[in-house]
């Protein structure tokens, strides 16, 4: 075998384990925000279930500060791992591409819902400022209920394509 055998047989080789990282970050990335996503949908549950206790301020307060420390935590993981190679036009599988310009402006819009949310209540201190929050939670669930629907028709079409890659080549 020649040289330059031996050099391509090496680059398609370097490309063939560069796509399986890319491919196992991707998983991993999924596998994450899922995580991410439960911890919010149960921490959301307890605050919500706080509403008709009668609970000390301070403990309504800790959840609240916990649930919003994981909506962060989870929207930021879906903006900046997922989202912002398809908002950048990086996304070259034409089916995610497809998915992704009809369910992303629900998503981008359910993102700016959290943001909202987590601006009115991150540093609340006192129970007065609480007057709100049952009312601003229930529409976070329903936010959440919209954005699980249109993110897992992304989130399966994506891990499809890790799966058999050659069919999902545009």
């Amino acid at each position: 075998m020649s040289e330059s055998q031996i050099d391509k047989i090496a680059q398609i080789a370097e490309r063939i384990t560069a796509e399986d990282n890319r491919r196992t970050r991707q998983t991993q990335t999924i596998n994450s925000l899922l995580q991410e996503r439960q911890q919010v949908l149960v921490s959301m549950c307890e605050l919500a279930e706080l509403e008709s206790s009668e609970v000390p301020a301070e403990t309504v307060l800790r959840n609240l500060r916990n649930f919003n420390q994981q909506l962060v935590d989870y929207t930021a993981l879906g903006h900046f791992e997922i989202y912002e190679r398809i908002i950048d036009g990086k996304e070259r599988r034409g089916n995610i591409k497809k998915i992704a310009d009809r369910v992303y402006p629900l998503i981008s819009r359910t993102t700016q819902q959290f943001v909202d949310y987590n601006d009115k209540y991150e540093g609340t201190a006192e129970a007065e400022s609480l007057a709100d929050l049952y009312r601003d939670l229930s529409m976070i669930g329903e936010a959440m209920a919209e954005r699980i629907e249109s993110e897992d028709l992304l989130l399966r079409e994506i891990s499809d394509s890790l799966e058999s890659p050659s069919k999902h080549i545009s």
